[in-house]
């Protein structure tokens, strides 16, 4: 019995030359999932334009305003060609003073801060969410996206400003990290490893990169990677990697033990390996969920952590501070005074929402 079972291990370890090209897919199978989510996103910026229709509310001071109600607000205000502030508000982005509307952790994952963040990301996302919806399958990679990002929007919630954040860039993270994990846990299976990590560093920090800008949630990035990390370890310790049984052979050859144990190898590889990922992920669900139901405010105890978020810069500050600016109507004009710093603007219009002054506030100060 011994010596039948250290055959079968024999056959079922690859041949040293086997070797799985990584971000390769070997199967052709359907890439709905990632699809369906590009579609909803998509679908979702272009319903935040429309909605905060620049053309009207901002009086046609636009990015390219030929686009109508569906140009961008100007570049002082998003630097990301997108809409404005309150818009994002409108539409469920995450910010401090509006966390208890839990409803906004289940819309801040599908949120682009303009239309540099939804290229990149989209395009990031069909790169690598492609390839490993064809390797594992959609139901996995489906469960993996969507759990990233909504640890994501969590692990944001602990570190939020007053300003609007959007966190599409979580369950992108997600994915990178379940690539990681399946190029770790994996690695003798490989061929072009260099190149694969290579991919996974310039994908990353591009994105992360751009999350210095503002709206974009870097800390979302961070809880979708490590999500993906541990959901990776999870589902895509995969059995496929080794050959299956003999079609030819059965009880009678490898005798019932024997048997039994191969088919456990073949369908839970790894399980100890499996089981603590799951425990960590678990750990990491709940203690954010809790956190954040406990109103947890991270930045109260960490001076630095906003730079982790955000990068000063001329047009703007990654200072949690509030702003006011004093009105004055005359002669069809709107004076907007700032309180902080004394910079002030004449508009000339005054048919104007309170939400577009406090966006309107927010550039002068």
């Amino acid at each position: 019995m011994a010596e039948s079972w250290e055959c079968m291990d024999a056959k079922m370890s690859p041949a040293p030359d086997q070797r799985i090209p990584l971000m390769k897919s070997r199967r052709r199978g359907d890439t709905w999932v990632v699809s369906v989510f590009v579609i909803i996103e998509i679908g979702v910026f272009i319903a935040t334009m429309l909605v905060n229709d620049c053309w009207s509310n901002s009086h046609g001071d636009c990015v390219l305003q030929s686009l109508g109600r569906f140009s961008f607000q100007p570049l002082l205000e998003n630097p990301l060609l997108g809409p404005s502030r309150s818009k994002f508000d409108e539409m469920g982005a995450l910010r401090r003073s509006l966390l208890t509307q839990t409803w906004r952790l289940f819309t801040f994952p599908f949120l682009h801060a303009g239309l540099f963040h939804l290229l990149l990301n989209l395009c990031s996302v069909v790169y690598v969410g492609v390839r490993l919806e064809r390797e594992f399958g959609p139901v996995r990679i489906g469960i993996i996206y969507a759990l990233s990002a909504f640890v994501g929007a969590l692990v944001a919630s602990l570190f939020l400003q007053n300003i609007p954040a959007v966190g599409a860039s979580g369950a992108l993270y997600g994915l990178l990290g379940t690539l990681l994990s399946e190029i770790v846990w994996n690695w003798k299976f490989h061929s072009n490893k260099i190149s694969a990590i290579a991919t996974l560093v310039f994908v990353f920090v591009c994105n992360f990169v751009l999350g210095f800008l503002p709206y974009v949630d870097n800390f979302s990035s961070i809880g979708g990677f490590i999500s993906g990390f541990l959901l990776g370890s999870v589902f895509l310790l995969t059995p496929e990697l080794q050959p299956p049984v003999a079609p030819n052979k059965g009880l009678i050859d490898y005798g019932v033990k024997s048997y039994i144990k191969l088919k456990l190898k073949q369908r839970l590889d790894r399980p100890f390996l499996r089981i603590v990922s799951l425990i960590l992920f678990g750990l990491l669900l709940a203690g954010c969920l809790v956190a954040v139901l406990h109103g947890i405010n991270i930045n109260s105890y960490c001076t630095w952590c906003p730079y982790v978020d955000c990068i000063p810069f001329t047009s703007w500050h990654c200072k949690d501070t509030e702003t006011f600016c004093e009105t004055m109507v005359s002669n069809a004009q709107l004076t907007m005074t700032c309180i902080g710093n004394g910079n002030f603007r004449v508009f000339p219009f005054t048919n104007i929402s309170r939400a577009r002054i406090n966006d309107l506030c927010n550039v002068i100060c």
